[in-house]
């Protein structure tokens, strides 16, 4: 019923088409790509709402607060403390898909909305570390469509990996494509 509604909303309000060519594995690092847009957000909250249900987001600890923290829990949000030194970030991530029976993990590797040629790897090492696929999602403001095309497990060789992972976004266009860079 709820998934329902939310493909109603996604299909037939905004007009966005889904694109899925695999299925989303029960735990997973999922990267999206291209990041341009506060919209991205939004859109891959409702377009995964449709579709299978929960997935989980990264989001500075300091926006837990009363009542925010249980609307940000609720929504899928993962508090995170980047002044812990007792354990990095990656190690945080793998624990909690270690201790989990289903945790889908979204992750932007451009980190921000803004032009970056660098792409952070902190997914590929959470996706390592913790034994998962990389499901490779995309949103296409040029198409309305939002998909997940490919589940891969990292080799351990980041640069080939990464290589791939950016050869496989070539052609999207995110809401301000100058705000792209592979």
């Amino acid at each position: 019923m709820v998934q329902n509604f939310w493909k109603f909303i996604y299909c037939r309000l905004l007009g966005w088409k889904s694109d899925l060519q695999v299925e989303i594995p029960d735990k997973c690092v999922v990267c999206v790509a291209p990041h341009t847009s506060n919209w991205d957000f939004i859109f891959g909250k409702i377009f995964y709402s449709s579709l299978k249900g929960k997935i989980h987001f990264l989001m500075k600890k300091e926006w837990f607060f009363f009542p925010l923290g249980y609307i940000f829990k609720a929504m899928g949000g993962v508090p995170v403390d980047r002044k812990n030194k007792k354990a990095s970030l990656t190690e945080q991530m793998i624990e909690r898909f270690n201790r989990s029976k289903e945790f889908r993990l979204a992750i932007s590797p451009e980190g921000t909305r803004k032009k970056n040629t660098q792409w952070k790897t902190g997914f590929y090492y959470i996706a390592l570390g913790a034994k998962v696929p990389i499901s490779l999602a995309h949103i296409d403001y040029e198409k309305k469509e939002i998909g997940l095309s490919l589940n891969f497990l990292p080799t351990g060789n980041v640069e080939d990996d990464m290589e791939k992972i950016k050869n496989f976004y070539v052609g999207f266009r995110g809401k301000y494509p100058e705000n792209f860079s592979l």
